[in-house]
């Protein structure tokens, strides 16, 4: 934008020191270089603050992101457990079937065994009935 070379400023220079004179010249640097010092400053600050909402955008894409990844990995956890429990009921009714569709007793219920069910020993005779 502003291409200033060294013989541009040279120019600069001369100009300067003609229009304000060698007395003033110095306290004129100093007061340009102390507004370009509060330009700078401020410049550097709205970089920062710009530089900060860049941030948090992007952190809110990759936290949108993250959060989309969660919902896949959440729904294929569902589908695996709904496939797992498709394969479970499959086969519980094939175990059904070869049992014969009774519910087998788990032990330590307080249900006696049918009478002639298969697996069940008749009791043992006691001493007294001995012969």
């Amino acid at each position: 934008m502003f291409d200033l070379t060294s013989s541009k400023l040279l120019i600069l220079a001369i100009v300067a020191l003609i229009v304000v004179g060698p007395k003033d010249l110095p306290i004129l640097l100093r007061t340009v270089g102390k507004y370009l010092g509060i330009v700078r400053r401020h410049a550097a600050e709205f970089r920062a603050q710009f530089d900060e909402a860049l941030r948090e955008a992007e952190l809110l894409d990759l936290k949108k992101e993250i959060e989309g990844v969660g919902h896949e990995v959440r729904s294929t956890i569902e589908q695996g457990g709904t496939a797992i429990d498709e394969h479970v009921m499959t086969a519980r009714t094939e175990l059904d079937g070869v049992i014969g569709g009774r519910p087998r007793p788990v032990e330590g219920e307080d249900e006696p065994p049918a009478a002639g069910a298969s697996g069940a020993e008749p009791p043992a005779p006691s001493k007294s009935e001995a012969p």
